[in-house]
């Protein structure tokens, strides 16, 4: 089988590495809808000169394709992930993957419904070798078991480039809900937890007035039978970092530690996934940017032998859950 895919929604930037990374995984891209001009248009185009553009969704949705990747405006992507299922389609979204517990609800009638995948692309564990290479380690016991993860998830703001419904908090769902779904990803994949509780969680705008729909801080900790986590988000990122982020993740076993350096070791060495191990008979940091990125592979799989090897589906949906459970409790509804 030969999985054909469609891109759909182009207004964030992930849009880009989901494509590419579904045609190194050999899937076939038919071509991609989108609405409006978004930000990211003409890169898009610029980097996939070869694809073609739908004028109209619904010429995108009979276009025969397996798989949709949807990274249009948070609030948006539920309601088309649920239209592309229902033409026969398993879905690849962005993260967020929706914005609110009822959208939530939706989701999960719409795969009990169809029977397709609906899958996140949470690329800070899915686009980071340094993920892969401690996925691995923790698998093998070179830690012991896992009794906490202390996740950050730190950002540059860029204001000027940003579209307006980035501002809107109805539009892009909240700092916990968008940013720290990440963590919370990587909190239940290395303790091993399919459920936990959020204990507490916190939003605040510090320092954007002009903009109160943003949410440039967050933080959330998590309780479950298997361990404890720790999320702080931000949109703090100083201009004299090299890169939009200086994302951190820190996992505690019984018997060592991994902290994972992603995109910059500041003070350290040059290059990304920067893998720090110390263990009862280890000491070391380790380059881990050749660990490789199985997601894209093993979701083609799934789609071809309807299995869950990217991820399961209770995960994701739980992923979710939980960020929608933080968001509300942060602004007390």
């Amino acid at each position: 089988m030969s999985v054909k895919f469609i891109a759909i929604g182009l207004d964030h930037r992930h849009i880009f590495g989901m494509t590419q990374n579904m045609l190194d995984a050999g899937a076939q891209c038919l071509g991609f809808w989108t609405a409006g001009t978004p930000h990211s248009l003409e890169g898009f185009r610029k980097r996939f000169p070869l694809l073609k553009r739908f004028e109209r969704i619904e010429d995108a949705l009979a276009s025969g394709a397996d798989l949709a990747l949807i990274a249009a405006i948070p609030a948006d992507r539920a309601a088309l992930a649920i239209q592309c299922m229902q033409r026969g389609m398993d879905v690849m979204t962005d993260k967020p993957g929706c914005t609110t517990m009822a959208q939530l609800d939706d989701l999960r009638r719409a795969v009990r419904d169809t029977g397709r995948i609906w899958s996140i692309n949470f690329s800070e564990r899915f686009e980071v070798p340094a993920v892969t290479r401690a996925s691995a380690l923790v698998a093998e016991g070179a830690i012991g078991r896992v009794v906490h993860t202390a996740g950050l998830g730190p950002h540059r703001l860029n204001k000027e480039t940003r579209p307006d419904w980035f501002f809107d908090r109805t539009r892009y769902g909240g700092i916990l809900t968008d940013i720290a779904s990440h963590q919370i990803d990587q909190f239940l994949h290395f303790t091993g937890s399919t459920e936990a509780e959020v204990t507490h969680a916190f939003v605040a705008n510090h320092t954007n007035p002009a903009h109160p729909g943003l949410q440039d801080f967050g933080e959330i900790t998590l309780k479950s039978d298997q361990g404890t986590g720790s999320i702080r988000v931000d949109w703090y990122t100083p201009d004299a970092l090299p890169t939009w982020g200086d994302g951190r993740l820190t996992i505690l076993g019984t018997e060592g530690y991994i902290e994972l350096r992603k995109y910059v070791d500041v003070g350290g060495r040059d290059g990304t996934d920067h893998l720090i191990l110390v263990t009862g008979d280890r000491c070391e940091k380790i380059d881990a940017s050749d660990a490789g990125l199985p997601y894209s592979d093993h979701l083609l799989n799934d789609i071809e032998n309807r299995t869950e090897s990217a991820m399961t589906q209770a995960h994701c949906f739980k992923v979710m859950e939980l960020a929608l459970q933080a968001q509300a409790l942060a602004e007390g509804a």
